[in-house]
C-alpha cells in the first residue's frame, strides 16, 4: 500500500524529518526555501504532489486563497506551533480538512525566554554585550549600566494561561509579587496566591513590568497602545513574546524614548522578520529572533504531537488528539 503523501513546508529536527520519511510519502525542505510565504505555493505544491496533509509551521501562509486552492486530497493540515492564527479556520472547516496544532509542549521554554527577555531588560544585559564586543568596556565603574533589581518587583502577566503561569512560577523563585489579568480569575489552587485584576486600568496602574501572553487576531491589535502605556508606573518594563501584532509598535518606541517606559524585550515583531527600525537604535530594547520555543527538546516534542495529530488522520482513521478545527 502507497505511503500517504505529506508535504512539509519548513526544515524540521533531524529526527521528526526521518520519522516523517518513514512512515510517509514526504515531500521535505531541507534546505528550508521560504516558499510557503506565498500561499499560492503551497497550493500549487500540494497539488502537484497529491498531498493528503501538509506539515506546515508558523508563518506559512495559509491564508483562504490558499486553503480554497488545495486540492481535494488534503485531509488534514498540522501546524508546528501552538498558535494557528496563520491559517484560515473557516476556510479549512468549510473544506473539511483538519488542523491541528502543538499544544502543551512549549509552555516552560516559552515562559523560559520571557524570562530570559526580562533579565536582559531589567539589567541592561544587551546593552553590556555590545558594549563588550564592541572593544568600549574601561573596566568596572560604580555608575555603569545601572538596572533594577527583580526582587519586591510587581509582575504582571497578560494571559495567565500555561504560558503565563509558568512564568509566575519562575518569578516567585526571584521574590517577585504576581499580578494578573485575564477574561475571568483562576481557581485559587491555580493563582498560587497571583492577584487578579478585574480591569485594564487596575492591573496596568499596580505593576512595574508587564510580560504579554495573549493571542493575535483583531481582537487583540494593537493592545499595548499610547494609552495603556500612559497608565503604567514611569520606569516600568514591557515583555512580549506572545505575538507581536499585540504591541503598537509606535507608541512603545516613543515610551521608550521618552524614558516613560524604562525597558522593554520583544521576542516577537508585527509583520515579522520585518521589525520596526525604530526599535533598532533604541539601547533600552532587548530583541530577540522569535526564540521562544526553540530549545532541542521542545522542537523535538512539537515535532512529535505534528506527527501524532498525521498518524491519527492519515494512517488510523481516527480523530486527531490536537484538533483545532
Amino acid at each position: 500500500m502507497a505511503k500517504p503523501v505529506l508535504l512539509v513546508t519548513r526544515k524540521l529536527p533531524e529526527a521528526i524529518q526521518a520519522r516523517a520519511a518513514r512512515d510517509y510519502d514526504a515531500r521535505l525542505n531541507p534546505d528550508d526555501a521560504m516558499w510557503s510565504q506565498d500561499g499560492a505555493e503551497i497550493a500549487r505544491r500540494a497539488k502537484e504532489a497529491g498531498a493528503a496533509g501538509i506539515l506546515g509551521a508558523a508563518g506559512d501562509k495559509l491564508d483562504a486563497a490558499c486553503i480554497e486552492a488545495l486540492p481535494d486530497s488534503v485531509k488534514i493540515i498540522t501546524t508546528f506551533s501552538v498558535g494557528f492564527d496563520h491559517i484560515a479556520l473557516d476556510a479549512a472547516q468549510a473544506r473539511g480538512i483538519a488542523v491541528t496544532n502543538t499544544p502543551d509542549v512549549l509552555s516552560f521554554a516559552t515562559a523560559e525566554c520571557a524570562f530570559t527577555l526580562l533579565l536582559m531588560a531589567a539589567r541592561r544585559a544587551g546593552e553590556g554585550e555590545r558594549m563588550v564586543r564592541a572593544g568600549k568596556w574601561e573596566g568596572w565603574a560604580p555608575t555603569q549600566l545601572l538596572g533594577v533589581t527583580l526582587e519586591g518587583k510587581r509582575l504582571g502577566i497578560l494571559g495567565m494561561g500555561r504560558i503565563g503561569r509558568e512564568l509566575a512560577a519562575m518569578a516567585r523563585g526571584f521574590r517577585m509579587e504576581i499580578h494578573y489579568r485575564d477574561v475571568q480569575p483562576l481557581p485559587p489552587e491555580m493563582e498560587g496566591g497571583a492577584i487578579y485584576h478585574a480591569d485594564d486600568a487596575g492591573f496596568l496602574g499596580a505593576i512595574d513590568i508587564l510580560s504579554m501572553h495573549i493571542p493575535g487576531g483583531e481582537a487583540t491589535r494593537k493592545w499595548l497602545n499610547a494609552e495603556r502605556l500612559a497608565r503604567m508606573k514611569p520606569g516600568s518594563i514591557v515583555i512580549n513574546s506572545g505575538r507581536g501584532t499585540t504591541v503598537d509598535d509606535e507608541a512603545l518606541i516613543a515610551s521608550l524614548k521618552s524614558g516613560h517606559t524604562r525597558a522593554a524585550g520583544l521576542d516577537v515583531y508585527d509583520g515579522e522578520p520585518r521589525v520596526n527600525p525604530g526599535y533598532l537604535g533604541l539601547e533600552n530594547v532587548a530583541l530577540l529572533p522569535h526564540l521562544g520555543s526553540a530549545t532541542i527538546e521542545t522542537r523535538d516534542a512539537m515535532g512529535r504531537r505534528c506527527l501524532e495529530n498525521l498518524d491519527a488522520v492519515l494512517l488510523h482513521g481516527t480523530a486527531p488528539p490536537h484538533r483545532v478545527v
